[in-house]
C-alpha cells in the first residue's frame, strides 16, 4: 500500500520564500521514496511524502516551523492509494 501524507503551512506576512526554504531542508529519516514541494499564493507551503507502508505505519513527519516563521499551527493530512 503507499500512504501520502501531506503537510501544509502558511507563512507569516511576507515570509513565504523563508518558509519554503526551511521545508526544503527537514530532513526525515528514514528518506521516503518521493517527496515534493509546492508553493502557492498567500505564502502556503506544501510537502507530499509517499511512503510504502500500511494506513497506520508509525513514518517521520516534518516538524512543526519555529513559531516566528509561521501564520498558524501546521495542517496534516495522511491518505491512502485507492485501486480503481
Amino acid at each position: 500500500m503507499t500512504v501520502a501524507l501531506m503537510w501544509e503551512a502558511r507563512a507569516a506576512e511576507g515570509r513565504g520564500a523563508e518558509l519554503l526554504a526551511w521545508a526544503r531542508r527537514q530532513p526525515l529519516h528514514p528518506a521516503p521514496p518521493r517527496r515534493e514541494t509546492f508553493r502557492a499564493p498567500e505564502d502556503r507551503v506544501l510537502v507530499i511524502t509517499w511512503w510504502d507502508a500500511p494506513y497506520a505505519a508509525a513514518l517521520p513527519e516534518l516538524p512543526e516551523p519555529p513559531a516566528d516563521l509561521a501564520r498558524r499551527a501546521v495542517h496534516r493530512w495522511r491518505f491512502e492509494t485507492v485501486d480503481d
